[in-house]
């Protein structure tokens, strides 16, 4: 008798714990979660190795607010009326504290940036707060007592019925849709309290003598190997382009953004098919990021900035939910609310004719990943420059080398495109910005767009960023080096003092020598 108790004791404690042990973790926060930027990327780390990427954080930098640390855990959940917020706890301080940086809200951080956003596009108080209702709604399934009460109502007494009553596994459960009622006042405070974030809003009144709110923006839907949403907010760049004189020569940009829609040569985009070489299923781009070409990195900059891009960043993330969705999010919010985005998810594409002439006119120098590197030391006396660019061992461009190298057609997606300060900018989120260095792939973008616009390449400054790091360059100097090089080390600019690299293949540096 004893045995059977001690086996059937045995299996019972094993199901009472499997039971209890998903609902600990859902509430209490764990050790293994633990966070530390030190060792990793800033995602949460499990050390059973059981953390999805739905459960990774959002905001990459993420921190504790009071004393800085990036180690901690979960500890559970703050209920509120409209959401349920993640809470965590600092290891080093003991202090708990929210992923969000704007606190004080009844409404969710979504909802928010959601109904500023439309305002912008030039709707009305009235009109936003309805479209706001109508998007986020929340449906609480009943149990089945629950529903069968409320299928004994008078249909006009419901809130909703189901749709598909007529299914009789269906006909328990009824969902019952609770939309998010926002008052014109709240929304006015909303506007009043992130006005610093929405410069559009300078701009709205004169956007809306132009184009009406559903004529504002122009999007469409892109099926290049994945979905892209190009969007082109048409207003806004009339209006950057036109009372600006520093702009005015980017009129070419506008026609072709206006074009997208309807002349984009979407076979360019599509995958190759397997087997089948790309003569006979035609011309199949490569994607920017994937290119076998490199540049060289000597004689330029890049340089670390705090721009307004920063500030954007960190508020739209706190809207996001999935980690899948954090461009999506960042590229509406500027579009509808800063003052220079014109457009998002930009397709551009450079064919091997572009690249040539481009080598040939213009003297640009363009060199292969797996060329090998001759790199032919600077003589007394010697003017060519070899030490720097090698041009005659190994740049494609330059005849000594087989042609072919150069692939047939490159494409790819600018995620944000801006006009600003007598400039085009060509801006790219990156999380973990300072790890990264995407100097051929934002290049061989301005590159395409260059060629695209008929504009020259001087017009165009390259950038990438996250919600703490923001790194800028000029693709011109990355393509051309000029015979006489300067002489100069060191460049003098607002955030301090920076060393020219002398690196061919990386930028040994993004950070000034000496601040000011």
């Amino acid at each position: 008798m004893n045995f059977f108790k001690k086996i059937f004791g045995k299996y019972l404690t094993n199901a009472v714990q499997t039971r209890e042990i998903p609902e600990t973790r859902a509430i209490n926060g764990s050790e293994n979660r633990e966070m530390d930027d030190t060792k990793g990327q800033g995602d949460l780390l499990s050390k059973d190795r059981t953390t999805s990427a739905a459960e990774r954080l959002i905001i990459e930098s993420f921190h504790c607010p009071y004393c800085g640390s990036t180690k901690f855990v979960r500890r559970g959940f703050r209920q509120k009326k409209r959401e349920k917020i993640q809470l965590y706890l600092c290891s080093s301080c003991q202090k708990t504290f929210t992923p969000y940086s704007t606190k004080g809200k009844r409404y969710p951080m979504e909802v928010v940036i959601d109904a500023i956003s439309i305002y912008n596009l030039g709707y009305s108080l009235e009109q936003t707060c309805r479209l706001v209702s109508q998007r986020n709604p929340k449906s609480q399934i009943l149990n089945s007592k629950q529903a069968q009460n409320s299928n004994n109502q008078n249909p006009k007494q419901k809130g909703f019925e189901h749709s598909n009553l007529e299914n009789s596994n269906l006909s328990r459960i009824s969902d019952l849709e609770f939309r998010i009622s926002i008052p014109p006042s709240t929304l006015t405070d909303w506007l009043a309290e992130f006005a610093e974030l929405c410069r559009f809003s300078r701009m709205r009144s004169f956007a809306l003598k132009k184009y009406s709110p559903k004529d504002m923006v122009i999007s469409a839907t892109l099926a290049h190997r994945q979905l892209y949403r190009f969007r082109f907010h048409r207003a806004k760049c009339e209006l950057v382009i036109k009372d600006d004189f520093k702009h005015r020569r980017f009129g070419p940009l506008q026609e072709f953004l206006e074009m997208v829609p309807t002349e984009c040569p979407h076979q360019y985009f599509s995958r190759r098919e397997v087997g089948i070489p790309t003569e006979a299923s035609g011309q199949k781009g490569l994607r920017a990021s994937e290119a076998p070409l490199t540049f060289s990195k000597t004689q330029m900059i890049v340089r670390a900035k705090q721009n307004y891009a920063n500030k954007l960043c960190a508020f739209a993330l706190q809207g996001v939910k999935e980690r899948k969705g954090r461009h999506e999010a960042l590229q509406k919010f500027m579009l509808c609310n800063d003052s220079v985005t014109v457009a998002t998810e930009v397709p551009v594409y450079i064919t091997r004719d572009d690249i040539e002439h481009m080598q040939s006119q213009l003297g640009f120098q363009i060199f292969s990943r797996s060329a090998p590197e001759v790199v032919r030391p600077l003589e007394s006396g010697d003017k060519s420059q070899g030490n720097i660019l090698s041009k005659d061992q190994d740049n494609i461009g330059s005849g000594t080398r087989n042609d072919n190298m150069l692939p047939k057609l490159i494409t790819g997606h600018i995620d944000i495109l801006q006009i600003r300060n007598g400039q085009i900018h060509i801006l790219d989120f990156k999380p973990h910005a300072e790890k990264e260095r995407p100097i051929e792939q934002l290049t061989l973008y301005a590159m395409a767009l260059s060629r695209l616009t008929g504009l020259r390449l001087f017009e165009f400054k390259c950038a990438w960023f996250d919600e703490k790091d923001y790194f800028e360059f000029y693709p011109l100097h990355v393509l051309h080096k000029p015979k006489k090089g300067s002489r100069r080390r060191k460049v003098k600019t607002d955030e301090g003092v920076y060393k020219i690299n002398q690196d061919r293949k990386k930028i040994l540096s993004v950070r000034p020598i000496t601040n000011y």
